[in-house]
């Protein structure tokens, strides 16, 4: 089985900066997507940013110019990066890191989640 591993998340002042990391447990060696999620207090999850195999990405419109979207391949150990700048605190909410299609070794997994990090927005 392959975890999807998150960290980076804590609590900053509104027009701070936050990096995401969400790294794979196991090594992988294809995905077709992924992407950040987020789910604030009593709303439904949210898409954030989304980043294709080619590099593609796209934003919710609410974090277009303050976030950036990100996946490194280093030395085979694939990372997926979420830079938060100018945070706002309507931007509180647990992040989660999602993916599709991940190949690792002989196994293909469909979908897989992270557990989520919480980011806290003060005003």
């Amino acid at each position: 089985q392959v975890q999807l591993v998150e960290s980076g998340g804590g609590l900053v002042q509104s027009g701070g900066s936050l990096r995401l990391s969400c790294a794979p447990s196991r090594y992988i060696s294809k995905f077709d997507t992924m992407a950040w999620y987020r789910q604030g207090p009593g709303e439904q999850r949210e898409l954030v940013a989304k980043i294709t195999r080619d590099g593609t990405t796209n934003y919710e419109t609410s974090v277009k110019g303050r976030f950036t979207i990100s996946v490194s391949r280093d030395n085979a150990k694939t990372t997926m990066f979420l830079q938060m700048s100018s945070l706002k605190p309507e931007d509180t909410a647990v992040y989660y890191c999602n993916a599709e299609g991940i190949r690792s070794g002989d196994f293909w997994f469909p979908l897989l989640w992270g557990q989520g990090t919480q980011v806290t927005v003060s005003s």
